[in-house]
């Protein structure tokens, strides 16, 4: 991923008030846009550094996306992008990568 896309992508997460509407074109627009620069647009990441999100549990990405919002998990990049993420918007993004058959 190149700077640009970097600076952007943290840029939206500090935007004042940005959330997720919680309806199914939304989720899928927000996993499809923002979390597809890294994690790839079907959740299957083009790098073995930056972990696929297709498949897994949805519990286990709710933990891991609470986490770096509340600063318990350190990825500065996720942290900023977690940080405005409310509990229904992180469980309906996991459940969207949940669904996806690995």
């Amino acid at each position: 991923m190149n700077k640009i896309n970097i600076i952007l992508l943290v840029g939206y997460s500090l935007l004042p008030g940005y959330a997720l509407a919680l309806d199914a074109e939304a989720v899928k627009t927000q996993a499809t846009t923002v979390c597809a620069s890294c994690h790839g647009i079907k959740g299957v990441s083009a790098s073995e550094a930056i972990p696929n999100l297709q498949g897994q549990k949805a519990q286990y990405l709710a933990n891991a996306l609470k986490a770096y919002r509340d600063g318990r998990r350190k990825a500065p990049l996720m942290n900023n992008m977690a940080m405005n993420l409310g509990d229904e918007e992180i469980d309906a993004l996991s459940a969207y990568f949940a669904g996806m058959t690995p």
